[in-house]
C-alpha cells in the first residue's frame, strides 16, 4: 500500500504521466532511456562516473615528467682510461658508474689498465688491490662526509673534440673513396665474338712514304745509272757509303721492321769505308 500511494503522488506531480521502471539490465521497459530526476541517486552516480574518468593530478604530473625525460637526449658515452701504477698481483676497479662492483684490470707490463665507456659528467672510483681498498694519490680525490677518500674524474665533451673531428674527416674520406671515376653501368666479363665482316678486312694501308722505294727502281735517262737517288728522310734508318778509287760510290740502305733483312758487308772486303 505504501508503494502504491507514493507512486500515485509522484504521478500527480508529473501531470498524470507515469515514469517507466528500469529493469535489471539498466534499460526501460519500452526501450527508451529513462529521464533522470533532480535530487535522485542517479544524478550522483552520473557525476561520480565523470570524475572517475578524468585523470588525477598526480598521474598527470608523472606523465608530464616522463615526457620531459624522453625529450632529453641521452649522454654520449666516452672512452675513459683507468690506470693503476702502484703494483700488485690482482687489481680491481669500482666506481659510481658500475654501482661499485669490482671490475678486473688488465696487466700491461708493470701497470694495470682498463678502458670503459662512461657518460659525460663526474664519476667517483676506487681501486681494490690485493684485498685492500685504496685510491690513486696522483689523481684528483674527494672526501665524503664519512671520511671516505675516493678518486674523482670529469668526463667532458671538450676533451674529445679532436677525436670527433678526426672521425668526421675519416667518414668524409670514406664517402669520397666509395665514389668511382669510372662511368656508371654494369661491368662483367663476356667472351669476345668476332664478327664475319671483321675476318675479311683488307690489310692496313701502307704509309705513302714507304711506297717511294729507291732500291731496284728504274732511273731516268739524265741520271747516272750507277748512283741511286737520295732516300726519303722518314725511311732512312741506316745508310752506309763506300767509296772506291775508281770514283764509284755505293749506297746501302737498311730498313728494320721486325727483323733486319739487310746487313752491311764486312768492312775488310771493301777498302776505304767511310762513316
Amino acid at each position: 500500500m505504501g508503494n502504491t500511494s507514493s507512486e500515485r503522488a509522484a504521478l500527480e506531480r508529473q501531470g498524470g504521466h507515469k515514469t517507466p521502471r528500469r529493469d535489471s539490465s539498466g534499460g526501460a521497459k519500452d526501450g527508451d532511456r529513462p529521464k533522470i530526476l533532480m535530487d535522485s541517486p542517479e544524478d550522483a552516480d552520473l557525476f561520480h562516473s565523470e570524475e572517475i574518468k578524468a585523470p588525477e593530478k598526480e598521474e598527470f604530473l608523472a606523465w608530464q615528467h616522463d615526457l620531459e625525460v624522453n625529450d632529453k637526449a641521452p649522454a654520449q658515452a666516452r672512452p675513459t682510461v683507468f690506470r693503476w701504477t702502484g703494483g700488485g698481483k690482482e687489481v680491481y676497479l669500482s666506481g659510481s658508474f658500475n654501482n661499485w662492483s669490482k671490475l678486473p684490470l688488465t696487466r700491461s707490463h708493470n701497470n694495470f689498465v682498463a678502458i670503459l665507456d662512461l657518460p659525460e659528467g663526474e664519476h667517483q672510483y676506487k681501486f681494490f688491490v690485493d684485498g685492500q681498498w685504496t685510491h690513486d694519490p696522483s689523481e684528483p680525490i674527494v672526501t665524503s662526509q664519512l671520511g671516505t677518500v675516493n678518486n674523482i674524474i670529469q668526463v667532458k665533451k671538450t676533451d674529445f673534440e679532436v677525436f670527433d673531428a678526426l672521425m668526421v674527416d675519416s667518414q668524409k674520406c670514406s664517402d669520397v673513396s666509395e665514389l668511382s671515376s669510372s662511368p656508371p653501368g654494369p661491368y662483367h666479363q663476356e667472351p669476345y665474338v668476332s664478327k664475319p665482316e671483321e675476318r675479311f678486312k683488307a690489310p692496313p694501308i701502307l704509309p705513302p712514304h714507304l711506297l717511294q722505294v729507291i732500291l731496284n727502281k728504274d732511273t731516268g735517262i739524265s741520271c747516272d745509272p750507277a748512283l741511286l737517288p737520295e732516300p726519303n728522310h722518314v725511311m732512312l734508318n741506316h745508310l752506309y757509303a763506300l767509296s772506291i778509287k775508281v770514283m764509284t760510290c755505293l749506297l746501302l740502305l737498311e730498313l728494320c721492321f721486325s727483323k733486319c733483312a739487310l746487313r752491311p758487308p764486312p768492312a775488310t772486303e771493301l777498302p776505304g769505308v767511310l762513316h
